[in-house]
């Protein structure tokens, strides 16, 4: 239910409010709240504030100053000249303060050419006109909402649209593309269709985007209840393409005698939508997206055993380093992280399909580590058959695999593997210089104890090291 369209000032109770209509009415201005603010008022949507944008018919760095020194001693104000924005934090707020103003764009670029302006002309400027939404904070008009756009509408409609053309607002700020795909994921909005119409027209402007504005809207996107909406619209207009080729070349179906494969782009979305209702890790999230991206390139038809797409988890785990790089995603742990995820996703399944060994439950521990447990998530969520009995099978091996790795860790703790026997004890105790011997002699300490032939603890494989060193010549020092 929305609040009063007309009158909203029991919706926007926070004292700075007041204080920012006070000082205004002292200086001869009009201000208003703009923006997502007013739209989550109107929708009713309970979420934290951690930002508000005010604009005044005037300059916004004047007023944040005057603002900010009634409010605190010292309260601090980031001024930003170039852009004639200024902001202070206040209880964890972010307000940010610009004067209205009118833009107009160069085809090469969008960073506009800005003049002082109108509120209305600030209205216009915006990108959708549910985000156009203004409320007045002067005294005499506290609480008024103006509306030029029918941005109520909208919202009631649950629409995406632009205030202006949308082919001159995305041409002229072509993130505004992305901006709509993400609200109509975020909010579970249609984009109305000539919005979408301009995008798709208007798709290739994209590219004069900087990688990391795009990357971090496909991160707001990836982090809704329902990602899949996102990119099925990035699919269909044009933008997955240029953004995530990978993702796209997904898409599609072949058949060969008869024999078809299913299509691994709507596969991965409905892993992606699947592992969402499980956790809000953006990067257990990446990987699901991005698990499968070699297949692609490793499908064969096999007259025998039908599609096959061999060594798809090695292939996409090495084809990670150079999207991370190219959308300006880190390269640290992060990356490292869902390489590991791409790489080990077919062990588990592999696992329930055949009889569950504690040597083989061992090796996957050992390679995941403390991320076994996002593993598990990941592998559940990829099990998408259209047979419920399939499903049931795979889920029920899955928590026969879970048990085992519970009751391997509480026996031989391997999650955070640390080898028993160092290189340094090696080397003393044989009174070695560095050489291959002390490889073979660790190799085969963590292989006995990863086939369960001896415990993870230093007096078995202390033994087995002496044992080993004999076998290859070596005289242990009498200790």
């Amino acid at each position: 239910m929305m609040p009063e369209r007309h009158n909203l000032k029991n919706s926007i109770t926070h004292p700075v409010f007041r204080q920012i209509g006070n000082v205004s009415d002292q200086e001869g201005v009009e201000t208003y709240i703009i923006g997502g603010f007013v739209r989550d008022v109107l929708l009713g949507r309970k979420r934290e504030v951690f930002d508000v944008d005010i604009v005044t018919v005037g300059s916004g760095i004047d007023l944040a100053t005057k603002v900010a020194a009634t409010l605190r001693p010292g309260l601090k104000v980031s001024v930003f000249k170039n852009f004639g924005t200024a902001m202070f934090r206040y209880n964890d707020i972010d307000f940010e303060f610009v004067g209205a103003r009118r833009e107009s764009y160069r085809q090469e670029s969008r960073k506009p050419v800005v003049e002082d302006g109108t509120l209305e002309d600030d209205q216009k400027r915006r990108d959708f006109t549910i985000n156009a939404l203004a409320i007045c904070l002067n005294d005499n008009r506290f609480g008024e909402l103006l509306d030029p756009f029918d941005g109520i509408g909208d919202l009631e409609n649950r629409i995406i649209k632009t205030p202006l053309a949308p082919e001159i607002t995305f041409s002229d700020d072509p993130l505004r593309m992305l901006r709509a795909i993400r609200f109509a994921t975020q909010l579970d909005f249609i984009i109305e269709d000539k919005t979408l119409a301009a995008i798709k027209s208007q798709c290739k402007r994209i590219e004069i985007v900087s990688k990391e504005r795009i990357t971090d809207e496909i991160n707001k996107i990836m982090l809704t209840p329902s990602p899949s909406i996102g990119f099925k619209l990035l699919e269909k207009t044009g933008l997955l393409a240029i953004i995530l080729p990978e993702v796209q070349n997904l898409k599609g179906r072949e058949t060969r005698n008869g024999i078809g494969h299913k299509d691994n782009f709507y596969h991965t979305l409905e892993v992606l939508d699947r592992i969402a209702k499980n956790t809000d890790d953006l990067w257990l999230r990446w990987s699901a997206l991005l698990h499968d991206i070699a297949k692609p390139l490793t499908k064969r038809f096999d007259p025998r055993l039908g599609w096959t797409f061999h060594a798809h988890n090695f292939i996409g785990e090495k084809m990670l380093p150079a999207l991370f790089d190219r959308l300006k995603m880190p390269l640290n742990e992060k990356l490292r992280y869902v390489q590991k995820m791409v790489s080990l996703h077919m062990r588990p399944i592999v696992l329930s399909e055949e009889e569950v060994t504690d040597s083989a439950v061992r090796r996957l521990l050992f390679d995941a580590g403390d991320d076994i447990d996002d593993l598990m998530i990941l592998c559940e969520a990829d099990i998408t058959s259209k047979n419920p009995d399939k499903v049931s099978r795979f889920l029920s091996n899955f928590q026969l695999v879970r048990e085992k790795l519970k009751d391997i860790e509480e026996r031989d703790a391997l999650r955070s593997f640390q080898p028993p026997i160092t290189g340094e004890i090696i080397m003393e105790t044989f009174a070695l210089q560095p050489c291959r011997e002390i490889g073979i002699i660790k190799s085969a300490i963590k292989e006995a104890i990863l086939e369960g032939e001896i415990h993870n603890n230093y007096d078995e494989a202390y033994q087995f090291m002496l044992a080993k060193g004999k076998e290859l010549g070596l005289i242990a020092k009498q200790m």
